[in-house]
C-alpha cells in the first residue's frame, strides 16, 4: 500500500466541501493508496483492519459522501456491484472476469476528443465512460493454454 500524508486526505476532505471524520479519512486513504476498485465490502474488510468498529453502513455513507463531492467516481460494471476509482482523469476499466480484477486504462486526450466529436452537439459536456471486458475464456487466454 502506497503511503498519502494524512494532512493530505483531511485538506482534501474539507476543500471538497466534507467534514473530516476518521473514518471517511481512512475509506479515502484506502481508495487512494491500493487502486483495486474495491467494492464496498472489498473496502469493508481492508478497512476493519484498522478501525475494527466501523459498519459497513458506515463504509458506504463515506464511499456515498466520496461520490457526491467529486473525490471518487462509482464505477458500475455489468451485473456485478459498484466499484469505487479515486481516478479522476478521464479513462477506461478493463475487467477481467476471470480474476474479477478492474484496471485503469489510460486513454490519449485526442482519443476522447474524437469520442466526444461523436455525440451531439448539446450533449458534449457529457461524462464518458467506457468499460472493457475480458472474457473469462478470452482468445488470449486459451492460446495460452488457460
Amino acid at each position: 500500500m502506497v503511503s498519502i500524508d494524512q494532512e493530505s486526505i483531511s485538506a482534501r476532505l474539507v476543500r471538497s466541501g466534507l467534514r473530516s471524520t476518521p473514518q471517511r479519512e481512512v475509506v479515502y486513504r484506502f481508495l487512494l493508496s491500493e487502486r483495486t476498485h474495491p467494492t464496498a465490502d472489498e473496502l469493508f474488510t481492508r478497512v476493519k483492519t484498522e478501525l475494527p468498529g466501523i459498519s459497513l453502513a458506515t463504509v458506504y455513507n463515506c464511499l456515498e459522501a466520496l461520490v457526491s463531492s467529486g473525490l471518487v467516481k462509482q464505477v458500475n460494471l455489468e451485473r456485478g456491484p459498484s466499484r469505487y476509482c479515486p481516478n479522476l482523469h478521464e479513462h477506461a476499466h478493463l475487467h477481467d472476469e476471470a480474476t474479477g480484477q478492474v484496471s485503469d486504462v489510460n486513454l490519449p486526450a485526442a482519443l476522447i476528443d474524437q469520442l466526444r466529436a461523436l455525440l451531439p452537439e448539446s450533449q458534449r459536456d457529457a461524462v464518458i465512460e467506457l468499460n472493457f471486458h475480458l472474457p473469462r475464456h478470452s482468445p488470449a487466454q486459451t492460446a495460452a493454454g488457460a
